[in-house]
């Protein structure tokens, strides 16, 4: 797709937030998105067509229901890359906004801690993690970031799996840096920072709050992450 083409996707507002809404990683309804922008289902849509045709989303239908998620990785990579530059440049340029009322506080004071970034762990929590990795020599970052025979030895002791095809032709990245927009430091991408996250929501070492991108480490996960990478998170 030529550049202008896709910048002009993303330089709707209500596109925008779309895209943005969907680095949860989850797949949601048309009628959600909808309420989420504050647009009427037709426009959400319509909206919903371009963004599908090119190439950014992909959708899903089960019933009568109309599921979209981001395409892939790559999709949003390219998403939390804008977001973080876009964030930056305000920032530079303007003072903070104050959070509108306390319940968006509350909303980006959790972020903040522990969220996800698409399917990986990102926050104070995510820049922990990829902090002991590298201390622990499991990831090594002397030419860009990669997994290191430990790691792969660690991997395996806490029985986490990467996908086969990761790193082959085709495949995703074992492991990329992505740059936390709040952290403004590195956090662990690629299939290892998705299995990361994929174990702790299946182990139930963090658990989402509410319907948004918000994690919250359990109990169990603190012992987990401390017995696993030294962790101490409370």
């Amino acid at each position: 797709m030529p550049l202008a083409q896709l910048a002009g996707l993303l330089a709707d507002p209500t596109r925008a937030a779309f895209c943005t809404a969907l680095l949860d990683g989850r797949a949601w309804t048309a009628g959600e998105l909808a309420r989420h922008a504050g647009v009427a289902p037709s426009t959400a849509s319509e909206h919903l067509s371009r963004l599908i045709a090119g190439g950014l989303l992909a959708e899903e239908r089960q019933g009568r229901h109309r599921y979209v998620r981001l395409a892939g990785p790559e999709a949003a990579a390219l998403i939390e890359d804008l977001t973080v530059f876009a964030e930056t440049s305000a920032t530079a340029t303007a003072p903070a906004r104050a959070p509108r009322n306390l319940r968006e506080s509350t909303r980006l004071s959790a972020e903040a801690r522990a969220r996800t970034c698409y399917d990986h762990l990102a926050g104070r929590l995510g820049v922990a993690v990829t902090d002991a990795a590298l201390a622990r020599g499991l990831v090594a970052d002397d030419a860009g970031l990669a997994v290191t025979e430990r790691g792969r030895e660690w991997l395996a002791g806490a029985g986490i799996e990467l996908p086969a095809r990761a790193g082959h032709g085709g495949g995703r990245p074992v492991v990329r840096g992505c740059l936390d927009w709040t952290e403004r430091r590195t956090h662990l991408g690629g299939a290892l920072g998705a299995a990361l996250c994929r174990t702790a929501l299946d182990r139930a070492w963090v658990e989402r709050i509410g319907s948004g991108r918000a994690l919250r480490v359990t109990a169990d996960g603190d012992r987990a992450l401390h017995e696993l990478l030294g962790l101490q998170l409370t």
